[in-house]
């Protein structure tokens, strides 16, 4: 499980949140208390219509945050959300293993730090950019787009030298999908596990939660968010990212006893 930790002012569900070094801090080491296999760290919002920040200003942001967070606890694996090769390096440096990346790789350097860090990487299918990506929301089949764009993208990461098991894919729930397609995709999920790289799936209080369920706020969509994970809970191999990780671990752990019992 991958639990969600963002160090800025504007993201959908909690920026600002955790704007402080400590408060980002003693959050991470709740969710690893709470049962999260991993941190990810993120300094720049990817929610729709968002606006890019400086190379230096995301940096500045995640890179002291890894630090202490490993300082205090060493045995931490810790992600970094970031689409940007100088931001990765960084973190990487700073003792990151795993980057997520909503561009899969757009930056032409990005697949080389990954590779030279013998580090891992995510690579998510969007439409465009954050800022654009809930503007054309159509697709002839969405999943057969999804699943080619993916296998592309992890092939050229291999090609790279990064390791295919370190290669994780991400549908990209929410980037640039309307609700049909966000949901044709997590019923899909065992035909993109087909391609044989591990799988994360982040659809932790995404908006289409929201307009399937009255229009609930982010902060209300917990249980959308546990529903959008029961068939994901059954593909091998694959990790939720989540922002409430105490209650999805209670979830799953149930879950996993009902179906031991059947």
């Amino acid at each position: 499980m991958m639990g969600v930790l963002n160090v800025t002012p504007d993201s959908f569900s909690d920026g600002g949140q955790f704007g402080s070094r400590d408060e980002a801090i003693e959050h991470a080491i709740e969710m690893i208390a709470a049962g999260a296999d991993v941190v990810d760290i993120g300094g720049e919002s990817t929610r729709p219509g968002s606006e890019a920040v400086a190379e230096a200003v995301e940096t500045d942001r995640v890179v002291p945050v890894i630090a202490e967070l490993l300082r205090r606890c060493p045995s931490a694996l810790v992600s970094v959300d970031t689409s940007k090769a100088g931001v990765a390096e960084g973190a990487l440096r700073a003792g990151a293993r795993l980057i997520n990346d909503v561009t899969a790789g757009r930056d032409p350097r990005m697949f080389g730090v990954v590779a030279r860090h013998d580090a891992g990487i995510v690579l998510m299918h969007m439409r465009g950019e954050p800022r654009t990506m809930q503007h054309d929301t159509a697709y002839m089949d969405v999943v057969a787009e999804v699943h080619e764009f993916l296998a592309q993208r992890a092939a050229a990461a291999v090609a790279a030298g990064i390791r295919p098991e370190r290669t994780l894919l991400d549908p990209g729930i929410g980037f640039g999908k309307d609700v049909g397609g966000n949901l044709r995709l997590l019923s899909a999920l065992p035909d993109l596990a087909a391609l044989g790289h591990p799988l994360v799936v982040g659809s932790s209080r995404k908006s289409f939660i929201g307009k399937l369920a009255d229009g609930v706020s982010p902060g209300a969509r917990l249980p959308g968010s546990l529903a959008t994970i029961v068939e994901t809970a059954r593909v091998p191999r694959t990790m939720v990212r989540v922002h409430d990780v105490a209650a999805t671990v209670q979830f799953l752990t149930v879950l996993a006893a009902l179906k031991g019992a059947a």
